[in-house]
């Protein structure tokens, strides 16, 4: 394998993709680190939330300098990653709901999540004496909480007794839904003893201030701020970042206690954007950094990290720590003698690949239609997507992950990548609903078709959906209406359901139950086109643009097997499924033939980007990718694909252990 594989290039969420200690170089950014160290220390020590801009060129290391901050400073302060929010209507509520998520992740060499650590290190907890006989342990540990807080906490008698159910394992999932703003049903409601979710604006901005009045007495919070190229648009068409202000300046005027602000930014969105800004929101930044230039210095390092694998398993001592590699190669690219590490990255990759094609090119002279050529960029779509899918298969385990205007916005993105007509946002004439809404127009189809897609279980939100769904179709602002849920509709003695019978029974009208694998589909491009609106995306040796990645997803064709967008017929020629109530086949029974193909065409995939593997590295490839598949059955695939004359073996003679696989190319 090329140890510069582009697909390990994106760290993206820091919860999700762990930092890989042995490829970090301390050397750079080490001044920054130590003054946002110093700058999180002041906030530990005094309690008043700070707010740093963290600004830098694409490739610079925003992301992963937000990863490494997590990892250095974990033991002090609690970190959540803010990835960007699909409609500034819900910033608030959206801001509250990843800190939640964020919480919920168990940190490095600890057993238990952030927020049970966060709660367990209360006094709280170890205030416990006569009373919690006579009175209950629910209701000591709230009346302790209010002694402790006594000014500030909003609803305090709910939050502290949600809070409380977080120590009970079978009530800590719902407690976390809670707090997240899940639109919970009444049943659970009444299980945590609060009489309703987190609904509006003002209750989350609240509840988040909740967390910062109580971590004064722990650890600060850290939010981190990132990805912000890919949040809503304001009237002018620039993205709303005066939204993001308008927080953080309410977090300093009301006094939100213990927050760590981060708002990482590309230094060319910042140019564009920060004169959108208020003056006075301006002036609520504690502190300024622009990411600088790595030195040659430490390129070489990066290159020394990634190749030190290799060289560990080499007969004899490489003759440099960066062999194949060297010094010429990095001065002759940038001669000023400055870089970004993702420049630095690329070009290794490039140079490696360059030597392996060398070396294919010279064993490979007695086969007059075999040569090395340049990675197929297609296949490194391709490899990078069954990665990222992996990730979402792993993350997303049940379909009110995320919340509705997130769906709405991962369907809007998969459907423009589709090339969809006249799609348009907020069908919905509701000012609380429009988000969960959009419409699009299809040529096999009359009229617009409209989608609403929402998990919230309560059925009174659901009952007002209706009455908004109830209002498009009597004004006809849609011809076909489609309801997307999972969720439970109710029954007869729900005014919410018999709306939703007169509208969805026996019309044109219908009702998609999706399958969690769409969701994956969905939520893996929106991950994409985060990286790629903000310049973070590397295929290969190409930097796509937004553009671009919806260009590879069209060849690829990776969205034809997502049942949901069959079903709502987005697909060139394809006509919307017919009836009342539809439910997506279950995407996880897979026939062998099927799952034999995908790692075939992973294998080829691979092939085309690297060119020449040994046989076992590439079993070991495929094997990891899919763990259901045993070596002896990819070693098959491999053997067929050699029939077949896409890939030869070098030498067939020698062991297995022992042989190199090559590309054919015609």
């Amino acid at each position: 394998m090329n140890p510069f594989d582009s697909t390990t290039f994106r760290p993206g969420n820091f919860w999700q993709e762990q930092q890989d200690v042995n490829l970090t170089v301390d050397s750079i950014h080490q001044d920054v680190v130590r003054d946002i160290e110093a700058l999180l220390a002041q906030v530990a020590a005094d309690n008043r939330t700070r707010t740093l801009l963290l600004a830098g060129d694409s490739g610079a290391g925003k992301s992963y300098l937000l990863g490494r901050l997590k990892r250095l400073l974990n033991s002090r302060a609690f970190f959540a990653y803010i990835g960007p929010w699909p409609d500034s209507e819900y910033i608030w509520r959206h801001t509250l709901r990843n800190t939640v998520d964020s919480l919920m992740y168990v940190p490095e060499n600890q057993q238990e999540s952030q927020l049970l650590l966060w709660l367990k290190s209360l006094s709280t907890f170890e205030n416990k004496g006569l009373m919690e006989q006579l009175w209950g342990e629910r209701n000591l540990f709230i009346h302790n909480c209010k002694k402790a807080f006594p000014r500030g906490i909003y609803n305090a008698s709910e939050f502290f007794g949600v809070l409380y159910d977080l120590t009970n394992s079978e009530l800590y999932p719902l407690a976390c839904e809670w707090l997240k703003g899940d639109d919970l049903d009444e049943d659970n409601l009444r299980l945590l003893q609060v009489k309703r979710s987190i609904d509006s604006e003002e209750t989350a901005r609240k509840i988040l201030s909740n967390f910062g009045i109580i971590s004064a007495a722990t650890q600060p919070i850290v939010l981190c701020f990132d990805n912000l190229d890919n949040i809503d648009r304001a009237l002018d068409g620039f993205i709303n970042l005066q939204a993001l202000f308008n927080v953080n300046s309410i977090i300093h005027n009301q006094k939100l206690k213990n927050f760590f602000v981060i708002i990482s930014i590309v230094t060319n969105t910042w140019k564009q954007n920060s004169k959108r800004i208020q003056p006075a929101d301006l002036a609520r930044l504690d502190m300024q950094i622009r990411l600088q230039p790595i030195s040659l210095n430490q390129a070489e390092a990066l290159w020394e990290n990634r190749l030190f694998s290799l060289h560990r398993q080499a007969d004899k001592e490489p003759v440099s720590k960066i062999f194949p590699l060297n010094r010429q190669q990095l001065e002759e690219k940038f001669p000023g003698g400055k870089t970004r590490p993702r420049y630095v990255l690329m070009l290794g990759r490039q140079l490696f690949q360059d030597l392996k094609n060398r070396g294919i090119d010279g064993l490979i002279e007695a086969e007059n239609n075999a040569t090395a050529g340049t990675p197929d960029p297609l296949a490194a779509f391709q490899l990078l997507w069954l990665k990222e899918f992996g990730k979402m298969q792993e993350k997303v385990t049940r379909l009110r992950y995320f919340s509705a205007p997130e769906l709405m916005q991962m369907l809007r993105e998969a459907m423009g990548a589709l090339q969809v007509p006249a799609i348009q946002p907020k069908l919905l004439p509701s000012p609380t609903y429009a988000s969960y809404s959009l419409s699009y127009h299809l040529p096999v189809q009359l009229g617009r078709v409209g989608v609403v897609w929402t998990e919230e279980p309560n059925l009174n939100s659901f009952f007002h959906l209706m009455k908004a769904c109830e209002k498009t179709v009597k004004r006809n602002l849609c011809q076909t209406l489609v309801l997307i849920r999972g969720e439970w509709v109710g029954n007869s003695g729900n005014q919410g359901y018999r709306i939703y019978r007169s509208i969805f029974s026996g019309s044109r009208h219908k009702h998609l139950i999706p399958d969690l694998a769409s969701l994956h589909y969905l939520a893996t491009y929106h991950s994409l086109v985060n990286a790629a609106c903000a310049g973070e995306l590397v295929i290969g040796d190409l930097t796509p643009s937004l553009a671009d990645l919806e260009g590879f997803v069209r060849k690829s064709r990776v969205f034809q097997e997502c049942l949901l967008l069959q079903a709502l017929g987005v697909f060139e020629g394809a006509m919307p499924v017919a009836g009342s109530r539809q439910r997506t086949a279950d995407f996880s029974v897979r026939n062998l033939t099927e799952a034999f193909g995908e790692v075939k065409e992973f294998l080829l995939n691979l092939m085309k980007t690297q060119q020449m593997m040994g046989r076992q590295v590439l079993i070991e490839n495929a094997v990891s990718q899919f763990p259901l598949v045993e070596g002896v059955e990819v070693s098959r695939l491999i053997d067929k694909l050699c029939e077949e004359r896409v890939i030869f073996i070098l030498d067939p003679a020698v062991s297995s252990q022992a042989q190199l696989v090559c590309l054919v190319r015609k």
